[in-house]
């Protein structure tokens, strides 16, 4: 039988709890506040177009590490007219940004130092499939490359009609590499994901939906309301019996027929067991 999935221990509540993040999560491009049982991260750089850097990828792994154990939802969402449109182009230039690691520098790293730091960046993006939550990005305008690949970590998306996704880095000479590469494949198959990554051409609302990128796709105007009802809704059901139901289907693509239909014996077991006062 399958160990028992399991919610972690109440976490510290993060600073965030009292309605206004740490100042260096904020200058890095990331607001979150907590409310009970949802959490909601904004990217609060608009007039930058929320464009990403290894600071702002820090601030989002700060989040994912301090949220307190009584958050079920996250909320993922953005000031302004895009979402967030990729990668700072400072990153891009032989100087880059004061402060951090360059390109020029990663290329000439060893190999153990480059792949360290290239993880690093990666921690921003991995918590939003943690199986003890469940995250919905609310995307509006352009999520471009890193900015993409952020709305993929999450598990869910909800979109305005105005959304335009590309995934850029290969016609940069790069490939995704924050993390997005697993559930763009998951979401709409290997062969419309190679098309959508190599071309770099853009998805709008109505193929995002149709594809399975997408959720819902509403009117700009209406895309947070959208977006916080869906999270009133998930919030609804207990939060065990989610937590057991996000970790069979996560693990689905991993498993046979029969291992699948055994990981849902166990996990009713647990839930029945549980509900009936005989649980550990």
């Amino acid at each position: 039988m399958e160990a028992a999935v399991t919610t972690p221990a109440d976490r510290p509540a993060a600073a965030s709890t009292t309605g206004s993040a740490p100042e260096e999560w904020e200058q890095a491009g990331v607001r979150v506040e907590v409310d009970g049982a949802l959490a909601t991260v904004t990217l609060c750089h608009p007039k930058r177009r929320n464009a990403q850097t290894p600071a702002m990828w820090r601030a989002l792994a700060a989040v994912g590490s301090s949220l307190p154990g009584s958050v079920r939802v996250a909320l993922l969402r953005a000031e302004g007219v895009s979402f967030s449109a990729g990668l700072d182009r400072a990153m891009f230039t032989p100087e880059g940004i004061p402060g951090e690691v360059g390109f020029g520098t990663l290329a000439a790293a060893s190999d153990a130092e480059a792949d360290a730091a290239i993880a690093s960046f990666q921690e921003g993006f991995t918590w939003w499939r943690r199986p003890d939550l469940i995250t919905v990005a609310a995307v509006q305008g352009h999520a471009v490359g890193a900015g993409f690949q952020l709305a993929l970590a999450c598990d869910l998306r909800v979109v305005a009609d105005d959304v335009q996704f590309a995934m850029k880095e290969t016609s940069l000479g790069l490939v995704p590499d924050l993390t997005g590469t697993k559930p763009l494949t998951a979401l709409v198959g290997y062969a419309r994901a190679l098309e959508i990554c190599v071309t770099g051409r853009w998805v709008y609302a109505e193929e995002a939906v149709a594809s399975g990128l997408a959720n819902l796709a509403v009117p700009a105007a209406e895309l947070d309301a959208a977006a916080r009802d869906l999270a009133a809704a998930l919030l609804a059901a207990p939060r065990d019996a989610v937590v057991e139901t996000k970790a069979l289907l996560l693990g689905a693509a991993g498993r046979g027929y029969d291992e699948q239909r055994a990981a849902e014996r166990a996990a009713q077991l647990r839930r029945m067991r549980d509900l009936a006062g005989l649980g550990d």
